[in-house]
């Protein structure tokens, strides 16, 4: 739609698609506003303050309103509505009369726990806000968990306090308010899609190849990679099939590989970012084992590589690895980290691409999402291999032949479920992790 020049006498109205709590309203301002900015805020505020007494719909006001309320030109308003529009916060609906009409309608912040583990909007408040304050913000929103090992859930269900009975059929009430989040990001404007539509032979494309879907990949992954529609129009080409599909995976890996080859080597965020905090196990817990899970969950997949480098950073082999791991399979970071211990300790320090991806793939076909799965899969497949191999080995091996004992990462010994760990071992766990964070 072309741009609309808002004039003070045109009208507004504020429909209301949530229900805010004191919680939400520490989000928009702790979260959104370094982002969004203050001028933002307060405009959704003031669209809130609106509302009449049921909180549902405002009555008409001009926009000389919201300029005399909050003491700011019309293009500075304008520019504030855009950033709420970016991020989520209000949609914007547009009549033109000989006075034109808007309805502006609000919707809820996303939680803290799906802000904070958002690959854009966490990206960009670490970047606005810097390590320290970020951190701040993080340990602000962290839910304290506690060790429920050794705890019974006793909790009474509904059927064993409340009798069913006999009754009327009632109508679902689907007119009632409801919290409601305006869903995901719409990133515009970066790719044109009838050019790069256009460019492509038809010869080569099926019909049915744009879907809603494949457009929003596009549009993301040229946001993330910052790359134009000519640049996408390539690369899309370059990933098409034989039916005249686009292969997403290949996409992905060309975009990738794109980015890479202009910023110099140069990786996307993901590979340095750690396990999300809703993944993460209760505190509490002092063996040997907890504190390695707790490792494993609070360093980067490239911190944690680097660790293993005696002196020097990571090659760009093993580092593109672990990218495509984050990236293309989607794997969890803390997840990817124990992966690494894994392979390194029983391929000799060794990460084979084939070897990492056969058991990436494993994972991800079985949703490991925790640090504490990965490490219990990893243990019961390696306990599996080493029945196959001992039952070949006692048919083929010479007597008084002495075999090697096999080296695993020194998470597979169970005694570490239940030893402490010593304060030396703490201080060590400890070091490490100040050093590379």
């Amino acid at each position: 739609m072309a741009e609309v020049t808002i004039l003070p006498a045109d009208t507004y109205v504020v429909v209301n698609k949530t229900v805010l709590n004191d919680q939400d309203r520490k989000i928009v301002t702790m979260l959104y506003q370094p982002i969004i900015g203050h001028t933002a805020v307060s405009l959704y505020f003031t669209l809130i303050d609106d509302l009449d007494k049921r909180e549902m719909m405002s009555e008409d006001y001009t926009h000389h309103h919201l300029m005399s309320t909050m003491q700011l030109k019309m293009p500075n308003i304008v520019m504030a509505r855009e950033k709420l529009e970016a991020v989520g916060l209000l949609k914007t609906f547009f009549k033109k009369d000989h006075v034109n009409n808007y309805v502006y309608v609000l919707y809820s912040p996303m939680s803290a726990s799906e802000f904070l583990n958002h690959p854009i909007l966490n990206v960009v408040l670490y970047n606005n806000l810097g390590k320290k304050e970020y951190d701040r913000l993080v340990n602000y929103f962290k839910v304290p968990r506690i060790n429920l090992k050794d705890y019974e859930d006793i909790t009474s269900s509904f059927s064993d306090i409340f009798q069913s009975v006999a009754g009327n059929v009632i109508m679902e009430n689907d007119l009632i308010q409801a919290r409601t989040e305006n869903g995901k990001l719409v990133l515009r404007d970066r790719i044109d899609f009838d050019l790069l539509i256009s460019s492509i032979p038809k010869t080569m494309v099926s019909e049915h190849c744009f879907t809603s879907d494949v457009k929003d990949l596009i549009q993301n992954l040229s946001y993330v990679y910052h790359l134009d529609t000519l640049t996408m129009q390539g690369l899309v080409r370059s990933c098409l099939n034989e039916k005249g599909f686009i292969d997403r995976t290949e996409l992905r890996k060309a975009c990738r590989n794109y980015y890479q080859f202009e910023e110099s080597g140069k990786l996307p965020t993901l590979v340095y970012s750690t396990q999300p905090e809703y993944l993460k196990s209760p505190v509490g817990d002092q063996s040997k084992r907890a504190k390695m899970i707790y490792t494993f969950e609070n360093v980067t997949p490239y911190d944690y590589l680097r660790s293993k480098y005696k002196t020097g950073e990571p090659t760009s082999r093993d580092l593109k690895l672990i990218e495509s791991l984050l990236v293309d399979l989607q794997l969890k970071p803390g997840v990817v980290n124990v992966l690494i211990s894994y392979v390194l300790g029983i391929n000799n320090q060794k990460l084979s691409k084939a070897y990492v991806e056969t058991i990436a793939g494993q994972w991800k076909r079985l949703n490991i999402e925790t640090v504490e799965e990965a490490m219990n899969v990893a243990e019961k497949e390696h306990k599996k291999l080493k029945r196959r191999l001992a039952l070949k080995q006692h048919s083929s091996v010479k007597p008084n032949k002495v075999t090697k004992e096999e080296k695993v990462p020194d998470w597979f010994h169970q005694d570490l479920h239940s030893e402490e760990a010593s304060l030396e071992e703490q201080e060590q766990m400890k070091a490490m992790l100040e050093e590379i964070s």
